[in-house]
């Protein structure tokens, strides 16, 4: 981005990611319905510890940004808040009592809670949730935390890697998941890691580190952008209607061209017609 900014800044720009979890996690303290309780913690009553508050367990960070671990060379966690929700016109709802409230100071308002604070009136007689989140098929207000699962703020929730990007003023893509064709730097891995391969095996560290480098710089660019043009040839064939196995026929076929023709479509047709009379 700071590329971008210094030597692009007049374009609008797009990234586009594969839909991999490190690329769609979201912060340690983002808007999360499962696991939370239904009601809040009573500091007098019996189960979670007397007075624990209920939110997140984040690693703690030293200093210098690294993970501190403990003597047993565990992750040091702490208790962090969950980030506020928000209400259908935009206030901030907060999922906490505030700190001078007579019963519940600082604690988390529960499930029960947060959805009377939605207009949801039957919270407290629903269940917190359906045994092992597996509602029913199409029911939405089966439980507390299905509905909250639906609710626009929770469905919302961005990464961080969209929350940067944004903040910054750049557009992200997620390409479907399973789909490494649409990405064509899929085919620059596969590339490298081809001419990685013919190197002679090493066990030297500082050896393997200068195979992989120059196997990554061994990716011409004319090959580059010929992969670009056969991810868009798939994107084509599917916008096309095509499945799977036609979209990699027609990629083939029409390996010189960025988009497809219009005609295939019609040849597509055809032989699935074709293929429907002789079966």
């Amino acid at each position: 981005m700071d590329i971008l900014d210094k030597h692009y800044r007049t374009e609008d720009h797009v990234f586009i990611y594969d839909n991999a979890t490190t690329h769609k996690k979201c912060a340690d303290d983002a808007l999360s319905a499962r696991h939370m309780p239904k009601y809040p913690p009573n500091p007098n009553g019996k189960g979670r510890k007397k007075g624990e508050n209920w939110g997140v367990k984040v690693p703690l960070l030293g200093p210098n940004g690294n993970v501190i671990h403990g003597s047993d060379g565990k992750v040091v966690k702490v208790f962090k808040k969950m980030a506020d929700a928000q209400f259908s016109d935009g206030r901030p709802q907060p999922l906490y009592f505030p700190d001078d409230h007579p019963q519940y100071p600082g604690l988390f308002k529960g499930m029960a809670v947060i959805l009377e604070e939605r207009g949801f009136s039957n919270a407290r007689s629903l269940k917190a949730e359906c045994k092992g989140f597996k509602c029913a098929p199409g029911i939405t207000d089966c439980c507390c935390q299905r509905i909250l699962f639906n609710q626009p703020d929770f469905v919302g929730v961005k990464s961080l890697l969209e929350d940067v990007c944004e903040r910054r003023g750049y557009r992200v893509i997620f390409l479907p998941k399973f789909h490494p064709e649409l990405n064509f730097i899929e085919m620059c891995w596969g590339y490298a890691k081809r001419v990685y391969c013919q190197f002679p095996i090493s066990s030297d560290p500082m050896i393997l580190e200068k195979n992989a480098l120059a196997a990554l710089e061994s990716i011409p660019l004319l090959s580059m952008r010929r992969f670009s043009n056969r991810s868009l040839r798939f994107m084509d064939g599917y916008r096309c209607g095509l499945n799977g196995s036609e979209a990699i026929w027609a990629v083939k076929k029409y390996h010189g061209h960025r988009c497809l023709p219009p005609e295939l479509v019609h040849e597509i047709e055809f032989e699935r017609k074709k293929a429907a009379a002789t079966s």
